[in-house]
């Protein structure tokens, strides 16, 4: 086993090379901002949809199109508005005159890389359009199925609801989003190279530097990196901690917690400890991976009770307190 494990990481040695361009790449846009880049790319390796939450002002839009722009794929941005209609994401059929037959004018969500930009601005029928393409990676439109291209990536960004002129996401579509982001103000030092870089006129702009051949092959050796069945054991017993907290000793979770997290939040927590693996350059996972993107893949899963909303918790202390008490392999 260790022999494979050693040529597995020797194997992610090599491949991970074109990680290290996209993050050159972002880097020499965005300031700062090294844990979003940084969870960005584990999604981007797993395969999942990325929600990114931050007031306004905070490089959300920008982190998310630069990662696009590292990539020689097809790109579309969606700026969500009230007026917004389902038929604007997915496309709608229409009639030709000229053979009196109806046909598929696809959406903008016909692409690889999607930017959901301030999704909460749109109401719920329009958020919910997208459910069956970030799940099933495919579309219908009138009674005809298309599979969307591989690879396929929601990168969402909203405000906090609380901001005037938004909606709360369904749970459903958030439950489909592998990793939500919070982003915090820079520091002031940050502050200062963001002024610098953008106050003399020249804009900088991210390269293609990466192709989908690239990103493939580094997904496939991602699935095979080893994984212990005692940090499996870890996961599902975090999880589960969420659902039923008297269980693991944390009874006074129980009126804090209306919903715990449901099974794909296991498989996402799994795939994401698995490129954080990878990331660091090792063919296996440990715990610390999973520590590292827990709190990212399980926030926005745990709904919180009104009595914790009452007690000002948020998911993220409910989460803090699973992680240490749940005992670690």
């Amino acid at each position: 086993m260790t022999t494979e494990i050693d040529a597995l990481t020797e194997q992610i040695r090599h491949r991970r090379v074109f990680i290290d361009r996209i993050r050159e790449e972002i880097c020499g846009v965005i300031v700062g901002q090294q844990p979003m880049i940084h969870h960005l790319l584990v999604a981007l390796l797993a395969d999942g949809h990325v929600l990114v939450e931050g007031v306004p002002g905070l490089a959300k839009t920008l982190a998310v199109r630069t990662l696009a722009q590292t990539l020689n794929t097809a790109f579309q941005r969606i700026q969500f508005t009230p007026d917004l209609l389902p038929a604007d994401i997915i496309g709608t059929m229409v009639y030709d005159e000229r053979d009196r037959t109806f046909h598929p004018k696809k959406g903008p969500v016909f692409s690889n890389l999607m930017l959901a930009d301030e999704i909460n601005r749109a109401p719920a029928k329009v958020q919910s359009a997208l459910l069956e393409a970030m799940q099933e990676r495919q579309v219908t439109i009138g009674e005809e199925t298309f599979h969307l291209d591989e690879p396929f990536m929601v990168l969402a960004t909203q405000n906090p609801i609380e901001q005037e002129g938004t909606y709360p996401l369904p749970e459903a579509q958030v439950d489909r989003f592998m990793l939500k982001l919070k982003i915090p103000y820079p520091g002031g030092e940050e502050e200062l190279q963001i002024l610098q870089r953008w106050t003399t006129g020249i804009v900088p702009v991210a390269r293609p530097v990466a192709s989908v051949e690239e990103l493939e092959a580094a997904r496939e050796l991602m699935l095979r990196l080893y994984i212990d069945e005692r940090v499996q054991r870890y996961i599902v017993r975090l999880v589960c901690a969420t659902r039923e907290p008297r269980t693991y000793r944390l009874e006074r979770l129980e009126h804090l917690i209306d919903y715990g997290a449901s099974p794909r939040a296991t498989i996402y927590l799994t795939l994401a400890a698995k490129a954080n693996a990878f990331l660091e350059g090792r063919g296996y996972v440990t715990p610390d991976d999973v520590m590292a993107i827990g709190m990212e893949v399980l926030r926005h899963r745990v709904i919180v009770s009104y009595e914790a909303e009452a007690e000002d918790v948020a998911s993220e202390n409910i989460i803090r307190t699973i992680f240490d008490h749940v005992e670690v392999p």
